[in-house]
């Protein structure tokens, strides 16, 4: 009698099944017809929207997209400045480059210059970005205090992001000049030698890190301040009148409170600095040596210092740069997932 029953169990509930799996294959049409519509609804009813952003799209595709298929085609070929084509006086010479694969990846991976690259590139983004968001953080929690003249340090802090960044580039190259630089003659009128600022590798490196950084307190200090002035102030109050320290209530409110603009500064940051092209460039051209060059600026050596000109391959180190900042922004989608945070 138990074995009739839980046979009866059995088939209703595989007709339940079968009936559900009906259900869903004759309402899937209809869902998918409707989605269509609701679709063609949206443009009809908001086409003008559509017409604002078309123009957009059109030059971000013009702008952005074409380059970058022309760069990724550009490195399955060997082109360089001797097979690509070119107009001299009135004679026009058509391109004579041919398609090679991977090659030009192969080749890249395999030369111990892009990996020694790649480790200054990665040490040079993580030691900005860090000092940048600690000193960002510090200024923002000061500046989030009242005291007299705080309008004055906020506008005195944010002027390094309002001056165009060659120009700031130059003035702390005069500054490092190790014989007319003001940072010299202060260390010689204090008895001390003249560090060589830019021509030593260590102290280049230091150099360049310095100015990234000071280029980059003022984003990351107003973001944070933004930040800081969303958590509501009852919360410290609360805190405080239950005996909790200054370092426990920036533990456990204020750091939980930046925890999304943290990690959108940090992210945007990053990205940033991995591709910062004018501080190095303007500031030691790399030098000395090689001691500081990074993924960015060996791609543009490739296709206008190096001779003859290797377009195939400045356009392989940008598509690798590209590959790498891509991972990277899909890791920390990630981790930012698992910590319960929507990005």
């Amino acid at each position: 009698m138990a074995a009739h029953t839980s046979q009866s169990v059995a088939k209703a509930a595989g007709d339940e099944t079968d009936v559900a799996r009906g259900r869903s294959r004759r309402t899937d049409g209809p869902r998918r017809a409707a989605n269509r519509g609701g679709l063609k609804r949206a443009f009809a009813t908001h086409w003008y929207a559509w017409a604002m952003v078309a123009p957009v799209v059109l030059v971000l595709g013009i702008i952005i997209g074409w380059p970058l298929v022309r760069g990724v085609y550009l490195s399955l070929t060997d082109a360089n400045e001797r097979n690509v084509a070119r107009t001299i006086g009135a004679n026009h010479i058509d391109a004579t480059y041919a398609f090679v694969g991977l090659d030009n990846y192969a080749a890249v991976l395999s030369d111990p210059v892009f990996w020694q690259r790649l480790v200054w590139t990665v040490v040079w983004t993580v030691a900005c970005v860090t000092v940048t968001f600690a000193l960002g953080l510090a200024l923002a929690n000061m500046l989030n205090r009242e005291f007299k003249g705080r309008a004055l340090y906020r506008m005195a802090l944010i002027l390094p992001w309002a001056v165009p960044g060659f120009v700031s580039v130059f003035a702390w190259r005069f500054l490092f000049n190790r014989d007319n630089g003001i940072l010299n003659k202060l260390l010689d009128g204090g008895g001390i030698a003249a560090i060589p600022w830019l021509d030593d590798p260590t102290w280049a490196k230091l150099s360049v890190i310095t100015v990234n950084v000071w280029l980059g307190i003022p984003f990351m200090m107003v973001a944070l301040l933004g930040g800081l002035q969303s958590i509501p102030g009852e919360l410290y109050e609360a805190a405080e009148m239950d005996g909790a320290t200054t370092w426990q209530r920036f533990r456990h409110i204020t750091l939980p409170g930046l925890r999304s603009v943290s990690m959108t500064v940090i992210l945007l940051s990053t990205i940033w600095t991995f591709n910062m092209f004018p501080v190095i460039f303007l500031l030691t051209r790399g030098g000395p040596g090689d001691s500081t060059e990074i993924l960015v600026t060996q791609a543009f050596r490739e296709a206008f210092v190096a001779s003859p000109r290797d377009f195939a391959g400045s356009a392989t180190w940008g598509v690798l740069i590209l590959a790498l900042l891509m991972i990277f922004a899909l890791v920390y989608r990630r981790a930012l997932r698992k910590q319960g945070e929507v990005w």
